[in-house]
């Protein structure tokens, strides 16, 4: 019970990586706070990890929008007293060719991702001040190496590392800390998307892997709970690859 009785939320949990980390924070006694932009997704989560006796909560926010992680922030403490950790998993994606990328879809990857991670950790650590904290940012492989047609995507990454690492040592002497998870291809259902928009399959993927397959969300999950709990005391600023070797290989 690593996380017992932390209040813990995590950001676009309603799926994939995110429901996973919800769900894993919970099994270690955490009190969750399931998010999504909607409230009936964030309620079906929630209603599925409530049947197996976990204490959560369903709160629709959307990151982008300053008032809306204001309130997120605000029903959090009224419901459960405190806040001690906050996952900022909350992002979108845009894959296409950079010279015809929108307006509108580069300021959605931008608000998304990068505004609303920045969001959350402000607003987060006005309540962690007092007591201390531990913010987890999910960031990418893509904030460290590049592909093509991810210019709105790789831009959020990269300043998200920028952003742990300067919120770590700023707010080192509040005890919060603030570290990045960058998961490589974990297969979800975004996955699914993202292989139609950028012209790969599941076979390209497991050949440029050393460790030759996906990860899993439990994989991704497992080190962003070392990162809340107190087994990782002495870490802030650092950015965990949860990659299988993608980074560290320079081959074909």
């Amino acid at each position: 019970m690593r996380l017992k009785d932390k209040v813990c939320i995590v950001t676009g949990s309603s799926m994939g990586i995110g429901e996973a980390i919800a769900e894993r924070f919970a099994q270690e006694g955490a009190k969750v706070v399931v998010n999504s932009r909607s409230q009936e997704r964030a309620d079906k989560t929630a209603k599925v990890l409530k049947e197996k006796g976990y204490d959560v909560y369903a709160i629709a926010a959307d990151m982008s929008n300053k008032q809306s992680v204001i309130t997120l922030m605000e029903k959090t403490v009224e419901k459960f007293g405190g806040l001690d950790v906050l996952v900022n998993n909350a992002g979108v994606n845009r894959i296409g060719p950079s010279i015809e990328l929108s307006e509108e879809d580069w300021r959605t990857v931008i608000d998304t991702n990068l505004t609303g991670t920045f969001f959350g950790c402000q607003e987060a650590a006005k309540y962690m001040q007092g007591n201390g904290g531990s913010i987890i940012n999910i960031t990418s492989v893509y904030g460290q190496v590049c592909v093509p047609m991810r210019a709105a995507y790789s831009s959020t990454k990269f300043a998200m590392n920028g952003l742990t690492k300067v919120l770590a040592v700023e707010w080192a002497e509040k005890n919060i800390r603030v570290n990045g998870v960058a998961p490589a291809y974990i297969k979800t259902p975004l996955d699914e998307t993202d292989q139609e928009a950028g012209g790969y399959g599941d076979a390209d993927v497991i050949r440029r892997t050393p460790l030759n397959r996906f990860g899993t969300t439990k994989e991704v999950a497992d080190v962003v709970l070392f990162l809340a709990s107190e087994e990782s005391s002495y870490v802030t600023g650092s950015i965990y690859n949860v990659d299988g070797g993608w980074v560290a290989y320079g081959g074909w």
